[in-house]
């Protein structure tokens, strides 16, 4: 079997080890046009920040590792067409600009995702910055050591993580995006409005609700960005709007979203056949809505790139799908969400309803004893529970794990009341909080049977 890899990321990575394992007589060859592969990206704010010293931690394989299981890695190669009917490929060398084609039996895509660069007035002066790769961080680190004032672009995770990290390395940071609250995406205001009032208490500068027009420069650098309501005055600016999937090389190939995400059935392979596709460039199945989304995140990625290869030579494991799960730590806030928050459970206009609890999560007898807030939406009908986001200054984070299991068996607000957890006073109390936001909902029934 002659399998080809296009892309070798975290559902590259996981797709080629696991092809290698599985399949010892595989001919695998892999395309990268990077020089690195395997990059943890997600640790991308810690290096800058530095609490990661040592980048080799970021990267958890090796073209010599790979070769040692028999796969042959071509790096800085890129691939610049595919005839999936054919099942052949065109690569290009990137550093001596000669072409070579080559065949395949199976093909896996894991080309990724790559950072949306909006067409601004001004967007290619100097120290205007992606953050994605390897390089992207090493340049970013180099050039934030002559930058006074750093403007982050965009309030999702990547761009609130790189906030923190500019202001602990003593920079002037300004955050910018074009809706009026941080982490819109992941949090319900309750939750991301603590946060940005932990980045004004460090003098972050934040202006929300402002959309950018255009960057200005002198000698060739930025110096202003400008937007809808003002211009700020900058050293560096880091763009962080968003990602697309890379997947111009399938287009008109296999069926994608409108947005270009490959789609792939429960076995990961596309409308193609023998054409897989795992990671960042696919759509994955949503459970709490049941539809397929884009959901770019690494844990979604190495599952993947795992089933791609479980799937590689007939149908053997499915997908289970994704409740989106993702946490966050920015300063002494712990922070996770999982599925739907009320925001986007408006936004699919579902008949919902949330329970919040504000509770101790130990006993108040216990030397410390944070407090954690908790929100559960769940379905108003059928009561199934549909997402849930925390915050607390104690690390509770894997809690949102346990719910995120919840909404993937379809389990209801009524049985979270009465899950069984264990008691142990450094860790919990007998009713331990998911209990409780299970209890509190319990009013919530429509006919609540204790009181027929």
């Amino acid at each position: 079997m002659k399998v080809a890899v296009i892309g070798c990321t975290h559902a590259g990575t996981a797709a080629i080890v696991n092809t290698a394992k599985l399949y010892p007589e595989a001919q695998i060859t892999v395309y990268e046009r990077n020089d690195n592969i395997s990059f943890l990206s997600c640790g991308i704010a810690l290096y800058v920040g530095g609490v990661v010293k040592d980048p080799d931690g970021l990267f958890y394989s090796s073209p010599d590792q790979l070769a040692e299981m028999g796969v042959t890695t071509k790096m800085k190669h890129e691939v610049v067409s595919v005839d999936t009917d054919g099942k052949k490929l065109t690569a290009r060398n990137l550093d001596t600009g000669e072409t070579l084609e080559d065949t395949f039996d199976k093909l896996i895509v894991t080309t990724g995702s790559w950072p949306i660069i909006p067409k601004l007035d001004g967007i290619d002066l100097d120290n205007i910055l992606l953050s994605k790769n390897y390089n992207h961080s090493n340049t970013i680190i180099e050039k934030s050591k002559h930058a006074k004032h750093i403007t982050v672009v965009g309030a999702g995770y990547i761009g609130v993580e790189l906030v923190e990290a500019f202001q602990q390395n003593g920079k002037k940071v300004t955050l910018v995006d074009s809706v009026d609250r941080i982490l819109n995406k992941y949090l319900d205001p309750e939750f991301s409005d603590k946060v940005e009032e932990s980045f004004r208490q460090k003098g972050i500068e934040l202006a929300l609700g402002q959309t950018v027009k255009s960057f200005e420069g002198e000698h060739g650098q930025v110096k202003r960005v400008v937007t809808d309501k003002g211009t700020i005055e900058t050293d560096m600016v880091i763009l962080c709007i968003g990602f697309r999937p890379n997947t111009e090389l399938l287009k008109g190939q296999v069926e994608m979203l409108k947005n270009g995400a490959i789609v792939v059935d429960s076995y990961m392979q596309t409308s193609k056949k023998d054409v897989f596709a795992a990671g960042d460039s696919c759509a994955v199945r949503y459970n709490p809505t049941g539809k397929a989304m884009y959901i770019p995140l690494a844990t979604n990625a190495v599952r993947m790139g795992t089933l791609v290869a479980r799937n590689l030579a007939k149908p053997t494991t499915e997908y289970m799908g994704t409740q989106g799960t993702s946490g966050l730590k920015i300063y002494s806030h712990h922070i996770a969400s999982t599925g739907l928050t009320e925001l986007t459970a408006k936004e699919e206009e579902l008949d919902f309803d949330t329970v919040t609890i504000k509770e101790h999560y130990r006993p108040e007898f216990m030397p410390t004893s944070e407090e954690v807030t908790l929100k559960v939406v769940f379905d108003k009908k059928d009561r199934r529970i549909l997402g849930a986001q925390l915050i607390s200054g104690a690390d509770l984070t894997q809690s949102v794990n346990t719910l995120s299991v919840c909404i993937q068996n379809k389990m209801t607000i009524d049985q979270l009341a009465f899950v069984d957890f264990f008691f142990q006073p450094h860790y919990n109390k007998p009713w331990n909080f998911l209990n409780t936001a299970g209890l509190e909902a319990l009013p919530k029934l429509v006919k609540d049977p204790v009181q027929v």
